[in-house]
């Protein structure tokens, strides 16, 4: 996973939000040596670029409005955030867990350690997009349990069959008409409701 991982650093397209001084100019310069693809945004923009991969975002609390309209602009799938902090007082603290920051860096920025955090926040990234995706997959899958459940009992209601006949029948159907079992649990569920709408 590690090697991977650092493989990747030349294709990793980096945002540093944080004034271009000496430090911003040599976090840049630091990542560039590794060989990442970095840019500088400053003043802190209204929106995260599209396709960037890890933000460097400077968190202040007097920056709190503008790094709460910067974080509601995120695509999906998010782009790894590594918060740069100047201050742990409340407020920077409540704005780094806000930014569901994968790593922070605290100033003054120093070099030894950005490929740490950097690696280290990729991999808690790519860990935490697997569980999302498994997490759907969970869900789909408990969804359509739950249609088919559903159907099978109306087609046992309507039609006086067992639970394992109203599974053949939607299995037919489906079969027959080439579509998913799901689509046709839909199907059954929808007409039901359209014969018998609630109250």
């Amino acid at each position: 996973m590690t090697i991977s991982l650092l493989r990747e650093l030349p294709e990793l397209k980096i945002v540093v939000v944080h004034p271009p001084d000496e430090e911003g100019d040599a976090l840049v310069s630091h990542l560039r040596r590794v060989g990442c693809m970095v840019s500088m945004a400053w003043p802190m923009p209204a929106a995260v670029p599209p396709n960037v991969d890890v933000l460097f975002l400077l968190v202040e609390g007097e920056s709190r409005q503008a790094t709460e309209a910067l974080l509601k602009s995120m695509p999906r799938p998010e782009p790894t955030v590594i918060a740069i902090v100047n201050y742990e007082d409340p407020t920077t603290l409540q704005l780094v867990l806000e930014s569901a920051a994968f790593a922070v860096v605290q100033k003054p920025i120093k070099p030894f350690g950005l490929l740490a955090h950097l690696v280290t926040a990729r991999s808690l990234w790519a860990e935490r997009q697997a569980m999302l995706k498994e997490n759907r997959k969970l869900r789909r899958k408990i969804t359509s349990d739950q249609a088919m459940s559903r159907a099978k009992t109306i087609l046992m209601a309507s039609k006086g069959i067992s639970e394992g006949e109203a599974y053949q029948a939607i299995r037919a159907q489906a079969m027959a008409k080439r579509l998913s079992m799901e689509q046709i649990a839909s199907s059954i569920i929808n007409m039901e409701t359209l014969l018998h709408p609630s109250p």
